[in-house]
């Protein structure tokens, strides 16, 4: 899960594991002989987790009674998570709805360590039952690795959860750190710290380290004398010219990479040379400056924080080997692996090597008490250095200096190494210098440093990106239910395109970007949702959510402006540990709980389980009902709140007791004149979510009237047509209560004989395939029983069973056609269409239903046109 959930609408990320304990289900902890013991030796920081006892210990007193194994691996992915430096809290066991089978829900802060706690957990238990050796320690570090290739690095992340916590949402865009704040049209977009509005002629100078120092130069900014090279033979003549020491540094590197300071003999410049080399093929030769090495913070052109910053070293003890130092210095609880802590460990490498060379050590030695030893020759925390937070002490005129230096690089974001002796006096007095300006610099010396005062930076960022005033967020309109989802969806996408907006809107056909088909097929998961919050040319988005993608992954927003329930009726029943009808109504009721506080959460009252929805929700209530006497209504009316009903032969608004009458349902065409009620029961909650929003009834009553059922307009929808001697319907109701529905309509058209085109789904119970069997022969004088593309799990002999077993329970008599392909059944009902018949289509995939039938409508249309052409005269033009 990486969104709200199921198990959870405030925690998202959650790994859902189904387990099987198989033979296990039998043996509970206290049945398997020394596992407690093995359990407690393994992991003895356990007596931490208090587990329903609420206490320290609760969880191994768990063990020690008898508790399944299913609980005992919740606590191990836990457990080891938090040994490998995540710190997650949260789980759940629950059962499945089989014997024997169990959800096992737990946090995570990386998705793929997550993934790989969750099979590490179960290995260790098995391991832990058998009393087999098992490899903690690798695994561990294996999770460190995972999660040091998949986190946001220290300076994407403090501006990712700073926008968070001010209510911004955001995306991760790829696998680095590419990230997207906000939604729609009001994004902005991060890498790292460059933004959406880094200037790129900023960054190519500030990568190009002569254009910077000449920009600098002659803007009166001191800068280190120094030359472009590109041969030894060149580095002979500039340092010949200059004098030791000096420094060498590639042209466009950055980071530190490839830079060799304090370069005090030709052996060590071209050492310094090679090193420059391998990052770019322009060396910068330039005179060392003596000091120490600052790094000033300029964002939106104002000075925000300054680091002083010092090389990894060791210092001696007079007893301790340079290794035994560095291993001191690493024991520093501080310091962790990549960047999970505040400080990086020190470790040795080629260079560090180098410099113990010229230093006339090894790591071997003792090393003289009092002595610093540098390992590197950068300041770099990655590298394992260390930062000093100054910001409260530097000069004024070195401030105004670190403000000027952003506008003339322009850079919104930029990061100035200087060297002096003292950030305290300007740079004339102490002969300091800017060493270089870095476009996207890290945060992390300033967040976290290993001395002084934190600055919270990445506020900075999101005050620029989104000054006082500015909305990060568009509106967010959710819909949810067992029925009704898409046409409500559709519907309130109309309303807000005739409004201004620039709609996009997912639906179970497919993602819709201002009207546009942008992917086809059921696009009503999280990834649909993403894809239309990140679209820049979105500013309103209506979204479907349906059960699979809740289940599967959670939602793809954290939060919506008007959560919509249309129902919730017995459909996907047995499917992914959802048993019953009011677990099911757990997973609809995640939308409305997501509603922003100012937001709307608008219920059918018509339906208990979704009026109940209510109770969980920390935002405005509305309601919507068939009937104006429903008690519901009447109490929300006293009590004067929002409500919507149908009354009268009218769609009403009611404020309190106050009725505002939108549309007589006659001239709305979607409801065909009435006879379609369970199309008014759509209308009325996307009339409500538009008059929350702010839209006009004269608006919303425009917007209804013009809303036409048609193939494009509603795609499988009461799709309707009219063949000179017979009429087809396609509808997509595809469980018992959208069937029900349907029959209301169907039996109010004229038509005889009625024939109906259904098919048996394999994901539903049986009851419910037989249920539409029962549904089908009420409604119809003929069934033809056709198979969807997709079996789903069952046979098609086992569907077809089921559906005339309900076929027989009403009507022994009934005509029963079985035609596989649903290809070949609507051509079979349509070629054998009897003169005023009515064909009713209950189609799955409706693009190729829509399709054929527009076949049929064009091969008849040309028939007539065949027909006529004989009466049409010859016209011969007088050009």
């Amino acid at each position: 899960m990486n969104g709200p959930n199921y198990w959870s609408v405030r925690r998202h990320k959650l790994i859902v594991m189904t387990l099987d304990l198989e033979e296990m289900e039998d043996y509970p902890s206290d049945k398997v002989d020394g596992f407690y013991d093995r359990l407690v030796a393994m992991f003895p920081s356990m007596y931490e987790h208090r587990c329903s006892e609420g206490e320290p210990g609760g969880f191994f007193k768990r063990v020690k009674e008898g508790t399944w194994m299913g609980h005992v691996i919740e606590h191990i992915a836990l457990e080891i998570q938090t040994l490998a430096g995540m710190d997650v809290g949260f789980g759940r066991t629950r059962g499945y709805g089989e014997h024997g089978v169990y959800h096992v829900v737990f946090a995570y802060e990386e998705q793929k360590v997550g993934r790989f706690a969750a099979q590490s957990s179960v290995r260790i238990c098995e391991a832990l039952i058998k009393g087999t050796e098992y490899d903690l320690a690798a695994d561990i570090q294996e999770m460190r690795e995972i999660r040091e290739a998949e986190r946001l690095g220290p300076s994407t992340a403090s501006i990712v959860e700073e926008a968070a916590s001010r209510g911004i949402p955001w995306i991760r865009l790829n696998k680095y750190s590419l990230c997207q704040l906000g939604y729609g049209a009001n994004q902005k977009r991060i890498q790292a710290t460059v933004t959406s509005q880094t200037s790129s002629i900023g960054v190519e100078i500030a990568c190009d380290k002569e254009d910077t120092k000449y920009l600098l130069d002659q803007a009166e900014v001191p800068v280190p004398r120094g030359e472009l090279i590109r041969t030894e033979r060149g580095l002979k003549e500039v340092v010949e010219s200059l004098g030791f020491p000096v420094v060498t540094k590639p042209l466009d590197g950055n980071h530190g990479r490839g830079i060799t300071v304090n370069i005090r003999s030709m052996e060590e410049a071209l050492k310094g040379f090679e090193a420059a080399k391998k990052v770019s093929n322009s060396v910068m030769v330039e005179r060392y400056i003596k000091g120490d090495d600052y790094r000033l913070l300029v964002i939106d052109n104002k000075l925000v924080a300054a680091a002083k910053r010092t090389p990894a070293n060791v210092v001696g003890d007079g007893k301790s080997t340079v290794q035994q130092l560095i291993d001191k210095v690493n024991s520093d609880p501080r310091r962790g692996y990549g960047h999970e802590k505040v400080l990086t460990m020190i470790t040795v490498n080629e260079l560090t090597e180098n410099l113990l060379k010229a230093a006339g050590v090894t790591l071997n030695d003792v090393l003289e008490e009092g002595r610093i030893l540098y390992l590197k020759d950068t300041a770099n925390l990655s590298t394992g250095g260390t930062a000093e937070d100054v910001t409260d002490f530097v000069h004024p005129s070195i401030a105004f200096m670190a403000e000027r230096i952003s506008k003339i690089i322009d850079l919104d974001i930029c990061g100035i190494d200087i060297s002096t002796t003292n950030i305290s006096e300007p740079l004339k007095v102490t002969g300091g210098a800017v060493l270089e300006v870095n476009a996207g610099p890290g945060f992390r010396m300033h967040l976290a440093p290993t001395s002084g005062l934190p600055r919270n930076v990445a506020g900075n960022v999101i005050d620029m990106l989104f000054p006082a005033g500015s909305n990060a967020r568009i509106p967010i309109v959710a819909i949810t239910g067992t029925n009704g989802k898409t046409t409500t969806s559709r519907l309130i996408a109309h309303m807000a395109r005739l409004k201004g907006y620039r709609v996009g809107y997912t639906t179970s056909d497919g993602v819709y970007i201002q009207n546009q088909l942008m992917m086809s097929g059921d696009c009503t998961g999280p990834a649909s949702a993403e894809f239309v919050l990140k679209d820049p040319t979105v500013d309103f988005a209506v979204l479907e959510c349906a059960r699979g993608g809740l289940l599967r992954a959670g939602l793809g927003f954290h939060h919506c402006d008007v959560g919509i329930v249309t129902n919730v009726a017995a459909d996907h029943l047995g499917l992914k540990g959802i048993q019953t009808i009011e677990q099911l109504a757990r997973v609809k009721g995640v939308i409305p709980e997501t509603v922003l506080p100012d937001g709307y959460a608008i219920l059918n009252a018509d339906d208990e389980l979704v009026y109940a929805m209510r109770k969980n929700v920390q935002c405005n209530v509305a309601l919507f009902s068939l009937d104006e006497n429903n008690p519901h209504i009447k109490s929300m009316m006293k009590v004067g709140g929002l409500s919507a009903i149908y009354e009268n032969g009218y769609v009403t608004i009611c404020k309190g007791e106050w009725k505002m009458r939108v549309s007589k349902v006659v001239n709305i065409p979607i409801t065909y004149e009435g006879k379609a009620v369970f199309m008014i029961q759509n209308v009325l909650p996307a009339v409500l979510a538009a008059y929350v929003r702010g839209f006009s009834l004269h608006d919303i009553r425009a917007a209804l009237e013009s809303f036409i059922p048609s193939a494009s307009q509603t795609p499988g929808r009461l799709n309707l047509f009219r063949f000179k001697k017979f009429t087809v319907l396609l509808d997509y109701a595809h469980n018992p209560a959208g069937m029900r529905a349907l029959q209301q309509f169907v039996d109010k058209m004229e038509g005889h004989p009625k024939v109906g085109i259904i098919a048996g789904i394999g994901d539903r119970r049986e009851e419910d395939n037989n249920e539409m069997g029962r549904i089908a022969a009420r409604m119809f004088d003929e069934v033809i029983i056709r198979q969807d593309k997709n079996l789903r799990g069952k046979t098609e002999e086992e569907l077809i069973a089921m559906l005339k077993a309900g076929i027989i329970d009403v009507d022994p008599n009934k005509k029963i056609n079985i035609i596989p392909s649903e290809r070949e059944a609507i051509t079979y009902a349509i070629r054998n269409a009897t003169e005023g018949s009515l064909i009713v289509l209950c189609s799955d995939v409706v693009p190729d239903a829509l399709k054929l039938v527009m076949e049929f409508k064009e091969e008849e249309a040309s028939e007539d046109l065949n027909i006529g052409k004989g009466d049409i005269p010859n016209v011969v033009s007088s050009n």
